[in-house]
């Protein structure tokens, strides 16, 4: 379930002139991936100034670290690491005792699903990407805590594969994909209830 664009962008630049520190190829890095870093820190920090600040910060530990990228993940899921672990840091900061991601001992692997889910068919997938469907949705995404969150912003929203997303958060694949059936669950359940009901109102007024 893929509600917006895939994170990957058609190369405009040269990965092999980039890595070799090429200023003006590194700038055409930063116009392909300003975007998605940038709505990514939106998601997760709901702050725009914030969100320019990690946007910043990404693309400078990039540069300054462009010597340590081995070639062996996506560039973008490589980009994706720095400026998800910034926003985290960013978030245990202002939350200490509240943020966590980690898998060892992680309630949220534990939790019991919730038992009462309203049909996928409330959920037409041209209503979710309509204007309204997208402002519910963004609503309903704040809702979840951030070890689920993030799992789903990077995998229902940027598109980043199970494998990809394991490695930006360090998790195993297995983790991946019951915190992102979790986050599905709870958005379901959110969403399913607002179209159940919008659908009875347009019953009862007919």
């Amino acid at each position: 379930m893929h509600l917006m664009n895939s994170s990957e962008q058609p190369e405009m630049f040269s990965l092999e002139a980039v890595r070799a520190g090429d200023p003006s190829e590194f700038a055409k890095l930063i116009e392909a991936y300003s975007g998605p870093i940038y709505r990514l820190a939106l998601r997760m920090l709901n702050n725009p100034q914030d969100a320019e600040d990690i946007l910043q910060e990404t693309f400078l530990k990039a540069y300054r670290h462009m010597g340590s990228f081995d070639g062996r993940s996506k560039i973008s899921t490589w980009l994706y690491r720095i400026a998800t672990n910034e926003a985290l840091m960013h978030l245990r900061r202002k939350h200490p005792e509240a943020i966590s991601i980690d898998e060892p001992g992680d309630p949220a692997d534990e939790e019991q699903a919730p038992l009462q889910i309203v049909d996928w068919c409330c959920l037409p997938e041209e209503e979710l990407l309509s204007a309204e469907g997208r402002v519910l949705l963004d609503r309903a995404v704040d809702t979840l805590p951030h070890r689920l969150r993030v799992v789903f912003l990077l995998r229902d929203i940027e598109g980043l594969s199970t494998r990809e997303t394991a490695d930006v958060l360090g998790l195993s694949e297995n983790a991946v994909k019951t915190r992102l059936s979790r986050a599905r669950l709870r958005l379901r359940e959110q969403l399913s209830t607002y179209y159940a009901e919008r659908i009875r109102g347009e019953e009862d007024g007919k």
